[in-house]
């Protein structure tokens, strides 16, 4: 159901093209995160979850991210795919963001590989980068996609795409 899908162009991909149910792939892409003007995640060895419409949601390991910004929050919620995730809430100095990252502690089998990483909202930082490129964020606040030139859509989020 890929209502005026964009057609990619060199070098790009379709959100259209992703699967369902999703699929966990590595990258080797450059990613970091700034909150406050910190740079609180650095890696070259990310994960990015694909799903049908939405742009990828990148996971970022524990050891490449400064967790003494992470609180864990109260808050969890039910992805039929991935399992059970839990929250955190990011403080930098005197800027704290809410419910901002999320991981999955016991992920489901197919999604085992994100076992000990955290995704970010892009929405909620100063600036999320995939290989120097900043990211813009899928709209509405319970998307955590990272949409970059290299991937097109329309989003799933985006105004006209309710009951997608």
């Amino acid at each position: 159901m890929s209502r005026n899908r964009i057609e990619p162009g060199p070098g790009q991909e379709s959100v259209w093209d992703y699967p369902r149910p999703p699929r966990v792939e590595d990258t080797e892409k450059h990613i970091e995160v700034f909150f406050n003007d910190i740079l609180i995640a650095d890696t070259t060895d990310a994960k990015r979850v694909l799903e049908t419409s939405s742009p990828p949601v990148y996971y970022i390991p524990t050891q490449d991210i400064e967790m003494k910004y992470f609180k864990k929050s109260d808050k969890h919620s039910l992805c039929e795919w991935k399992g059970v995730a839990y929250y955190y809430t990011i403080k930098v100095h005197d800027k704290a963001t809410l419910d901002a990252a999320w991981y999955y502690p016991d992920p489901t089998p197919s999604f085992e590989s994100i076992r000990n990483y955290i995704a970010i909202y892009p929405q909620e930082m100063d600036g999320c980068f995939v290989d120097g490129e900043i990211a813009q964020s899928q709209e509405g606040k319970f998307y955590g996609g990272w949409i970059t030139s290299d991937i097109v859509g329309p989003f799933k989020g985006e105004r006209g795409t309710e009951g997608w």
